[in-house]
């Protein structure tokens, strides 16, 4: 019996070394979990914030002086800026699309009510689905829109609607659009004369953005990047914009989104998939001599 015993242990084999395990999970993924597990910001505050932030906004934009003689002068200089480096096209395009009644007036709610909805709604979709990215995400929409303050009393800027003697043509009078503020009834209760930078361009391509690097579903990431085009189309057909006005949202979203970097250490970049879990080496089990000992 003591021989067979001797026989059955001659025949195992040893069992192989484990691989060293690492003490915890990559430096890309551990910083990853930390930015999923970040704690969702309290809803009351994010609401009253968001509230307080944007009466601000409206009241020192709409306090900034219009300076009418300055932004008419502003607007010839843009004007033939754009006429100098060959992109001065927006007269063709409001004409254009102001012969097809239907999509003008489409455009002119488009206009002045989805610059709001879906900037609104995209933050509340960061805020459940994605709360790590949310403080980083909302301070750089902050920022954009504080930078373009500085724009509206620098550089105060007339649309190319209210250019005398430009021919464009103010879509909301003529098809007495509902709902802007741009045009109309409600034109005394804001600043015609804060035309740079575009926050329609700023708030849209941000929403694009983070979209398009955050969802998950392709059909919605599409609707990201197809957003801010359509919305510059719109700020152009319906006289409310330049197209250098785009280019200075574009270049306050830059801003905020270095700032933000700089402060958070990321901000939309798309989050590493995270590997399968590690799984600990089974026991070997010990075998047995063929007669079944």
């Amino acid at each position: 019996m003591g021989d067979a015993n001797a026989r059955i242990l001659d025949g195992r084999t040893s069992a192989p070394t484990p691989p060293p395990q690492r003490s915890g999970p990559p430096r890309g993924r551990a910083s990853a979990a930390r930015v999923r597990g970040a704690a969702r910001p309290r809803l009351w505050f994010e609401i009253l914030l968001i509230a307080v932030s944007y009466w601000t906004y409206s009241l020192i934009r709409n306090a900034v002086p219009e300076q009418k003689t300055q932004a008419l002068r502003n607007a010839d200089w843009v004007w033939r800026a754009e006429h100098s480096i060959g992109i001065a096209v927006e007269h063709t395009v409001n004409h254009a699309m102001n012969a097809v009644t239907w999509l003008i007036v489409a455009m002119n709610y488009y206009y002045a009510t989805l610059h709001f909805i879906v900037t609104v709604g995209v933050l509340v979709w960061l805020y459940r689905r994605h709360p790590g990215r949310y403080a980083a995400s909302r301070l750089v929409l902050f920022l954009t829109t504080a930078v373009a303050l500085l724009g509206y009393y620098f550089f105060p800027l007339a649309p190319p609607r209210l250019m005398p003697g430009g021919h464009f043509i103010d879509t909301v009078m003529v098809h007495d659009t509902w709902g802007s503020m741009a045009s109309g009834n409600l034109a005394s209760m804001s600043n015609q004369y804060a035309a740079m930078p575009s926050m329609h361009i700023g708030w849209s391509l941000w929403c694009g953005l983070t979209l398009a690097l955050l969802a998950r579903h392709t059909w919605v990431r599409a609707l990201g990047v197809l957003y801010p085009v359509l919305t510059l189309l719109v700020i152009v057909s319906t006289a409310n914009h330049f197209w250098l006005d785009a280019v200075g949202g574009v270049l306050c979203l830059a801003f905020a989104f270095a700032v933000a970097r700089l402060w958070y250490g990321t901000t939309l970049s798309r989050l590493p998939r995270p590997g399968p879990a590690p799984t600990r080496p089974s026991e070997p089990s010990p075998q047995t001599s063929p007669s079944g000992v």
